[in-house]
């Protein structure tokens, strides 16, 4: 079996997907310590200035070392409509319609926590994209680990109690995890680097890594099915 573990994100880059993709096993990690103004709260999309604005998530204020399925939302805010008007910088592109129904049922959906949402993300455009991978919260698992003394391990030590041959990570990965703990347990590990492939973005200059929205906005499911599966596997 083949697994990637990950946080939450907020309506992640195509690379995230790549690694979803790529994996039979897809962990949402959500028993660490939520880190502020990261991808689990924004992303990016297209500005028609030609560059890249930031998409957000507001959430309540908590303490410095609150986990992160203890994040609520802070629906006080009119985030909804906020991001509901940014989105309409792609009132003109070919797949705005199917796109914006995908982004309104996971907005409007009944939620007050951000793992729950951010995990609707997931399962909404995995089964708009015809994906198969199995989804699931670690925090839900109910699975036993070794206990974790370097950040590197949450990885590790979740993938030997899955028995899992397999991780695969994001290349941001290939300096941070130690390669001879993974060999020593006899778990394969890889890293899957997405080439970003370039589409066509209105008559603007390409902006490469901006969130799932602008991929979806802009090309269709075969089309972003060739983007997923053109990645790299690194050792």
């Amino acid at each position: 079996m083949r697994v990637a573990i990950m946080q939450p994100y907020f309506f992640p880059y195509i690379g995230y997907f790549s690694l979803l993709q790529a994996a039979d096993m897809f962990v949402i990690l959500d028993t660490v310590q939520f880190q502020r103004k990261s991808w689990m709260t924004r992303n990016k999309i297209i500005s028609l200035k030609g560059d890249s604005t930031y998409i957000k998530l507001p959430v309540k204020k908590a303490p410095l070392d609150t986990l992160i399925n203890q994040i609520d939302i802070n629906n006080e805010v009119d985030w909804k409509t906020t991001l509901f008007n940014q989105l309409l910088v792609y009132k003109k592109a070919p797949f705005y319609t199917e796109t914006m129904d995908i982004v309104k049922n996971i907005i409007n959906a009944d939620t007050n926590k951000l793992v729950d949402i951010n995990k609707n993300i997931l399962l909404e455009i995995i089964n708009y994209l015809k994906l198969d991978c199995k989804i699931v919260v670690f925090s839900e698992m109910g699975l036993k680990v070794e206990e974790v003394n370097n950040a590197d391990e949450w990885a590790l030590n979740i993938t030997k109690a899955l028995n899992a041959e397999e991780y695969i990570n994001p290349p941001g990965g290939v300096t941070f995890f130690n390669k001879q703990k993974y060999k020593d347990s006899d778990i394969d590990l890889k890293f899957i680097k997405n080439n970003l492939k370039q589409y066509k973005q209105y008559h603007l200059d390409f902006v490469p890594g901006l969130s799932i929205i602008d991929v979806m906005m802009f090309n269709s499911i075969e089309e972003i099915h060739k983007m997923l599966a053109d990645y790299e596997e690194i050792q």
